[in-house]
Parts: C-alpha cells; structure tokens; sequence
C-alpha cells in the first residue's frame, strides 16, 4: 500500500498575528496507522520542505500517544522536515489520499487546484480519499460528475459548535460544517470533541482531532477490502 499525506503549508491565523498549521495528533496518529500496518507513506505539502504547527497542537494538554512516539521516532521527525512539493509528489500513482487537519489546510489546500485535481482523480479511480477535521476543507473546490464531489455524500468535519469553542468563528476564512452543507452533502456529527468518523464509498472524513485514529482506520478498511 502506497498512501500519500497531504500537510498544509499556511503558518498565518488569519490577520491575528498567530501562527497556525496542521494539527499535529491528526498527522502522528494516521501515520502510524498506515505505517504500523505495513504501508509505504509519502508526504507532501504545497510548497514542500517542513510544514508548519500549529503550536496549540504542541502544548502539554493536547499530546497523545502518537504525538509522543513521533517525538521520539527520528526518521518520522525527518521525513516530516523534508515532505515534497504536492505538485511534484501528486504525479505519482497512490492506493489512497490523506489528508490531516489543523486550520491551515482553510487557508491554502482549501483553494490549491492541484489538490483538487488530484482528490478528483484519486476518487473517480475508486481509491480511498480522507480528511479528519479541517481536512474536509479540501473538498471546497472538489467536484465528481459536474457536482460538488462531497454532494449527497454523508460526511462530517470540524463543527460549527467546535470552531466557537476554539474561538476562531470569525477568524476563518469559512466554516466547513457549513460549506459542506452548502455543496449539497448529508453532514452529520456528534457532540462536540468526541470521536466520530464517516464512511461513504471511498471517501472517509473525520470531525476533529480525536477522530484522527478512527478516520485513517477506515480508510485501511477500506484498502484491505480492495486486496
């Protein structure tokens, strides 16, 4: 299995001054899913090298035990610190797509056409597409068969509820249980911070950080069925 994981490169909160990223529990948690299970995993980013963190991810509170053994496993800090430029890395042949949260992925994979082309392509080839958290917003621009490609597809993603509670409602450029909802798509999600992921065709989708293992766990149910 050959899995590719799609970072952010944005660092910027909005005009806040504050720095963001990707989120790190919903990048250690399904690299190690997909590595303990044997796949070769790829990472790339839009403009390649290390992506930014979101620093919130790293404080005390928010580690978990992916966080912590990607602390402690060097050749996962390395490959991480030189992931390849998606425009490069999206030429290559994969058996699924990744893609972790963190609020950056609003701000540049949301709008980044060749993310898009390369989710409409992997998707249209039957293979499994995910996104936990504020990964959905990938699918902003996404379209399958002249359609939003997240239409009358049950998904979930970062709630409304949740963004409130982070205090970022109107810092954002938008929220994703609402632009899901508008491209048509059968959302659905638990309360707020509990885990909970969807399942619908190939394209698997996460609420939020703690959806992370669950989310990537689907999407190798969804490879192993294909063997």
């Amino acid at each position: 299995m050959k899995i590719l994981m799609v970072l952010t490169s944005h660092d910027q909160l909005g005009d806040t001054g504050r720095k963001t990223g990707f989120w790190l529990e919903e990048f250690a948690a399904p690299y190690y899913v997909f590595k303990d299970a044997g796949a070769q995993i790829v990472l790339a980013s839009p403009k390649g090298g290390q992506p930014p963190l979101d620093p919130k991810s790293d404080e005390p509170d928010a580690q978990t035990e992916a966080t912590r053994r990607f602390r402690a496993d060097a050749k996962a800090v390395e490959a991480l610190a030189h992931t390849q430029p998606l425009a490069e890395a999206a030429k290559a042949q994969y058996d699924a797509v990744f893609y972790p949260g963190g609020h950056g992925p609003l701000w540049d994979l949301a709008e980044d056409a060749g993310s898009a082309a390369l989710i409409e392509r992997t998707y249209a080839a039957g293979k499994p597409v995910g996104a936990v958290c504020h990964g959905p917003a990938v699918f902003r621009h996404t379209r399958f068969k002249g359609e939003p490609l997240v239409c009358g597809k049950r998904v979930t993603g970062f709630t409304n509820g949740e963004e409130a509670a982070v205090g970022l409602t109107d810092v954002v450029p938008f929220l994703v249980e609402d632009m899901l909802k508008a491209h048509g798509a059968e959302y659905s999600k638990k309360a707020d911070f509990h885990p909970y992921a969807v399942t619908d065709g190939n394209l698997v989708t996460g609420q939020n950080p703690a959806s992370s293992v669950d989310a990537a766990k689907a999407v190798l149910a969804l490879l192993r069925n294909e063997d």
